[in-house]
């Protein structure tokens, strides 16, 4: 419309000239009509800009130092030489930047390290070997085509015709052999598979039919040699089933064993008395014991009066500690080839357990420093402890790293009794309810109470939201439990019928998971206690839950704590930098 419009005007412009117009005057003038588009406006800059510098980055090549390329470069482009001058301080033309090798640039190549081995022993035996690539040949050629491209690990084909002629006439001459026999074998020998002859004749490999020669008698350097093999064997089981013997040694430190009135160096001191009804949180460091050379995995006062206290190292010994008087180590046990993880007073003090992770369980006198007896059972004890009943501290208990409780009699030194139920390493025994029954908790994040001296669970305690504990102390007035949750809690269980959680009493703040802190209450159960694994000792009150006070006892993990028995202001703690602090 906008053509025959503009030509309409132009014809009209043209013929005004020529002829009069004809148009009335009363007639409308002309009106030019704008055209419109549909379509909306393009700005077409960015995309004549990215097509132009397309073709630029087509048509230059591509830096190689770069690690990005913003679009896909054809296979001449990527395989291009370098522009430019050659590097003038590199003597093959290949700039320090783009060496990963001494002698250059060394490509990537993905090859299996069988296929590897095989090409370099080939080349070393045979002086060619095939290209990573796989099409071509590199070495000696000549070498190449007179051994038809075999490698190390293949036979040659005149080879493999030997071994089929050997086994041909191998097996011809067995058959002659039987044929041969025949008339000397019953005939039905020969169709029965169970005799030799069958065997014999339908024989399938190279072992079929052929029977071991009957030994002769063995000379005397054979049978000597055999005896000592089946001594060293015999030895070695017996070592692994009852854990690594060791020489039992001891040292003495103090002054004198006993004193001018013949009383022993581990005789409390008959003064020694409560000093107050009520306990106190410490507030300052009293002493430190410094002695083992590893960490202090447990510490334990003697009982009723704490005048000693013995340590458990990771550096195999034990060690004994004067608490009232020198401060100074008195006697140290060495019978352990590994850390020790857990001692055991007996009631009286005058003998002691530990247990080693060299799968042996040691009950020493404490005075003497001799050895008593030594259990194990080839597993690794986690945990020992005696039945406190004053007539039963010959019954021993262990929980065993293969999910076990064994009970021995010291007396006699047999296994009585096993308690089997647990689905993880035994971690703590607790004895509860008058000593009739005793708590564990295992690996398996589950509490089992146990009837003393019969291995069927009573109680089972297993919740989902529930982590292991690796520590249980029981409280003064017997009727709570206090499980170290490593979930960072500490929480409470009943010792009654039904053992329940206390849900009102938890105690928390501390950071414990991963380590097996252990928990403690003080003489008068108003002081729940623990070490974490920032150093720190965390005094919690009973009755409110609230943190109390934390001490910065150690560099490391506070593993271990213990109260005084008398000196009820008094705590010890024991870390993994082999000191031993007395608050």
């Amino acid at each position: 419309m906008d053509l025959i419009q503009t030509y309409a005007d132009s014809s009209d412009g043209e013929g005004q000239s020529h002829r009069p117009s004809t148009s009335s005057p009363d007639s409308s003038p002309l009106r030019l009509i704008p055209s419109k588009s549909a379509a909306p406006k393009v700005d077409d800059t960015m995309l004549a800009l990215t097509v132009a510098k397309a073709h630029q980055a087509h048509s230059k090549p591509i830096d190689p130092t770069q690690h990005v390329v913003a679009f896909n470069p054809t296979y001449d482009q990527l395989w291009a030489p370098i522009y430019g001058p050659a590097h003038p301080y590199a003597k093959d033309g290949i700039a320090q930047g783009m060496r990963n090798h001494k002698l250059g640039f060394v490509e990537d190549a993905s090859i299996d390290s069988f296929v590897f081995d095989e090409q370099y022993n080939t080349f070393h035996k045979y002086g060619y070997a095939t290209d990573p690539s796989g099409n071509n040949y590199i070495g000696d050629l000549d070498a190449l085509q007179k051994n038809d491209a075999i490698s190390v690990y293949n036979i040659p084909q005149h080879e493999q015709k030997k071994r089929r002629i050997e086994k041909k006439k191998d097996v011809e001459m067995e058959e002659d052999e039987v044929v041969g026999g025949e008339n000397e074998v019953d005939p039905t020998e020969i169709d029965n598979p169970a005799t030799d002859v069958w065997l014999m004749k339908n024989k399938k490999s190279p072992w079929a039919g052929k029977k071991e020669g009957v030994q002769g008698e063995l000379t005397e350097e054979q049978k000597k040699y055999a005896e000592e093999y089946a001594k060293k064997k015999e030895e070695k089981s017996h070592q692994g089933e009852k854990g690594e013997h060791v020489v039992d040694k001891t040292t003495f430190h103090g002054k004198e064993e006993r004193d001018y009135q013949g009383r022993s160096w581990i005789a409390p001191p008959k003064d020694a008395k409560a000093t107050n009804d009520h306990c106190y949180i410490p507030k300052r460091l009293v002493h430190t014991w410094s002695g083992h050379t590893k960490g202090v995995s447990a510490i334990r006062f003697f009982p009723k009066y704490g005048h000693l206290i013995l340590s458990a190292g990771m550096d195999t010994k034990v060690k004994i500690w004067d608490v009232f008087n020198s401060g100074k180590c008195m006697r140290t046990y060495m019978g352990h080839s590994k850390a020790v993880r857990d001692i055991s007073f007996c009631n009286d003090g005058t003998k002691f357990l530990t247990a080693g992770y060299d799968k042996n369980i040691k009950y020493w006198d404490t005075e003497t420093g001799q050895v008593i007896s030594t259990f194990s059972t080839g597993k690794i004890p986690y945990v020992v402890k005696l039945n406190p009943d004053e007539d039963k501290q010959n019954i021993l208990l262990a929980g065993m790293s293969d999910k076990k409780i064994v009970q021995w009699d010291i007396n006699t030194g047999q296994i009585t009794q096993e308690y089997d139920q647990h689905l993880g390493a035994v971690n703590t025994i607790t004895f509860v309810d008058n000593n009739r029954r005793f708590v564990t908790s295992s690996d398996d994040k589950s509490l089992r109470v146990w009837e003393f001296g019969i291995p069927v669970v009573i109680k089972y305690i297993s919740e989902p939201h529930m982590h292991s504990m690796p520590s249980i102390s029981l409280h003064p007035n017997n009727n709570w439990l206090a499980a170290q949750s490593l979930d960072n809690q500490i929480l409470i269980y009943s010792t009654r019928e039904r053992f329940q959680l206390n849900k009102k009493k938890r105690f928390a703040g501390h950071i414990v998971a991963g380590y097996a802190c252990q928990v403690n209450f003080s003489p008068d159960g108003r002081f729940v206690m623990s070490g974490d694994g920032e150093g720190k000792c965390w005094f919690w009150d009973w009755k409110s839950c609230k943190v109390f006070r934390t001490l910065k006892c150690h560099e490391g993990v506070c593993i271990g704590s213990a109260w005084h028995p008398l000196e009820q202001s008094k705590v010890a703690t024991c870390g993994w930098d082999g000191l031993i602090k007395y608050w």
